[in-house]
């Protein structure tokens, strides 16, 4: 194929634009076929390096750990304070392709190196990862209601109480969890044995 020399100008100096209006149209393509599958525009494109989360201990976490002072791991039952914990993505991250705070835990470093890319069960984690989100979610809406961490949970609460009235909360965030968490297993990802 041979490019009239008339448009190779154009081509090269927009060939960013034309590059990513083709991806565009590929994951609106994808998404369409595959509706169960969260976040095909992000998962075509993965940025070189993942974000740290180190924002979300200072912003958010750690707030609730100046209060709380320690807690409990929810994989392991190792005990947890603000100077020895790590942020696990409850929902791996290379399956939801965000840092949303509503699906982050504190959990013990070794623990969250060895869950990795694994999915918990819902049956044996979700009510004492809803109560520690619920929990950390009023200390910081009480310390920093502005908190840009505190908008992340819109994303799945219609408002900001929602994640405060224990019923209904807990009844919406597992509406969330729950088909993301089938539908990754469905993909391929493994569910996490904790070894005790």
């Amino acid at each position: 194929m041979e490019v009239n020399p008339a448009w190779q100008e154009y081509l090269t100096k927009n060939s960013a634009i034309l590059k990513d209006f083709c991806f565009w149209n590929l994951s609106l393509f994808l998404q369409k076929h595959n509706p169960n599958v969260p976040d095909i525009p992000n998962k075509l494109i993965k940025p070189i390096r993942r974000g740290s989360l180190e924002n979300h201990k200072k912003g958010y976490w750690n707030l609730y750990f100046d209060e709380v002072k320690e807690q409990r791991c929810i994989y392991s039952g190792n005990l947890l304070t603000k100077r020895d914990y790590s942020l696990d993505h409850f929902v791996p991250y290379n399956f939801v392709s965000h840092d949303l705070n509503w699906n982050l835990v504190p959990a013990h470093r070794s623990v969250n190196s060895s869950k990795s890319d694994k999915l918990p069960r819902l049956t044996q984690f979700f009510d004492v990862f809803f109560e520690i989100q619920r929990k950390s979610f009023e200390i910081v809406f009480r310390k920093a209601p502005r908190s840009k961490y505190i908008e992340q949970y819109l994303s799945i609460f219609p408002s900001i109480d929602g994640l405060l009235i224990e019923k209904t909360g807990k009844a919406r965030l597992k509406e969330t969890l729950e088909p993301l968490i089938t539908i990754a297993h469905n993909n391929g990802f493994e569910i996490y044995e904790p070894k005790r």
